[in-house]
This record gives structure tokens, C-alpha cells and sequence, in this order.
């Protein structure tokens, strides 16, 4: 893997890092936990989304492109 993506991939684990933990007690013995783990995970996103100090910091510090706001209306 290259470097970007393996950073990347170490931003978002870092930023999912209670839903980790909670996924590390759980046994997905049925898709509904499976289902819990990525709601929760979607949900956290959309948190740090609106949280963060720089809007868009995540594309900018991993090098991505920001991308275009749909237009509504």
C-alpha cells in the first residue's frame, strides 16, 4: 500500500477510534451488529464533519481534492 492511502487509513482509525473499541468487545455473530458497527461508524463522520476547527481539513491534510457541493434548487 502506499503511503497516502496507509495515512489516510491511520486519520479515519483515529477518528473512528471509539467505535473500534466497541467493535473489539462485540462477537458479529449476525449482520444486525455488523450493521450497528457501520451506522455508527457513518454517524461518526458525519460528527467530525461539523466539528472540525478547519472545514475540509481531512482532504486537505491526506492531499485530496475538495469536492463540489451539489447545488439544491
Amino acid at each position: 500500500m502506499t503511503d497516502h492511502i496507509e495515512r489516510l487509513q491511520l486519520d479515519l482509525d483515529l477518528r473512528l477510534r471509539e467505535v473500534w473499541a466497541f467493535a473489539f468487545d462485540m462477537e458479529f455473530e449476525d449482520l444486525e451488529c455488523l450493521g450497528l458497527l457501520i451506522r455508527a461508524a457513518y454517524g461518526q463522520g458525519y460528527v467530525d464533519a461539523h466539528t472540525e476547527a478547519v472545514p475540509a481539513q481531512l482532504y486537505r491534510d491526506n492531499g485530496y481534492a475538495l469536492p463540489k457541493r451539489a447545488r439544491i434548487g
